[in-house]
């Protein structure tokens, strides 16, 4: 493995993964050891790790993983989680983004679920809705995140993700459902990302309790 450039605050960054984990799951947001929390560091990528209880986590459970194949980088005591591929798929298509955040959110994952893809990318529509000027899209008066089918492969959303993006990049909201899994967001960093799950999290709620996918379904989803 060649030499990987890594930023100087490279401490610093485990520790903004490791709070902004414990922060979430105390939402129940990333219950147990579920969901995960990334950020740019230099041509490295530091992610939370995985197998470890997002409530009790430490900056000792992050590891720096390599941009091209996510194998821990040289000295690194942990195993990056299964969901990294995704990660460095967005990593790879937005130079700009410095932070992914990955979270099983439950009414992002109840959306992303009723809608499902069966393998295809399906799109959640929020329409006319003033919550969506906050994902920073250019209009919000109509947005479309794609959800994407959970295939076991992790690697196999990457694709999907990177082919998704490599068509709309440009004009795409900065988030992506996957059906059964939850929501993925990204940003300038990690609080811009987390601001961005926020808004796609009220956006489902508010979507699910319109009814906008036939009476009842609301009812049933949020109870």
């Amino acid at each position: 493995m060649k030499p990987v450039y890594i930023d100087e605050d490279a401490e610093r960054q485990r520790a903004l993964l490791s709070a902004a984990c414990r922060a979430l799951h105390e939402r129940g947001w990333m219950p147990g050891t579920s969901g995960n929390v990334s950020v740019r560091s230099g041509e490295a990528v530091v992610i939370t790790a995985g197998d470890q209880r997002r409530g009790t986590i430490t900056h000792h459970n992050t590891v720096m993983v390599d941009p091209l194949e996510g194998l821990p980088l040289l000295g690194e005591t942990e195993w990056p989680p299964a969901e990294t591929p995704v990660h460095l798929a967005i990593y790879r298509q937005l130079p700009d983004c410095g932070a992914v955040v990955q979270a099983h959110a439950p009414y992002s994952t109840a959306l992303a679920t009723l809608i499902g893809s069966a393998g295809s990318v399906g799109q959640a529509v929020f329409q006319e809705l003033e919550l969506a000027k906050g994902l920073g899209v250019p209009d919000p008066s109509l947005v479309g995140v794609p959800v994407f089918e959970n295939w076991p492969d992790a690697s196999r959303i990457a694709a999907d993700v990177t082919a998704y993006l490599d068509e709309s990049a440009a004009a795409a909201p900065p988030v992506l459902l996957i059906g059964r899994h939850g929501a993925t967001t990204w940003g300038r960093d990690i609080d811009e990302a987390r601001n961005r799950l926020e808004c796609i999290e009220e956006l489902s709620h508010l979507t699910l309790l319109t009814g906008a996918f036939g009476p009842g379904t609301a009812k049933e989803c949020v109870r």
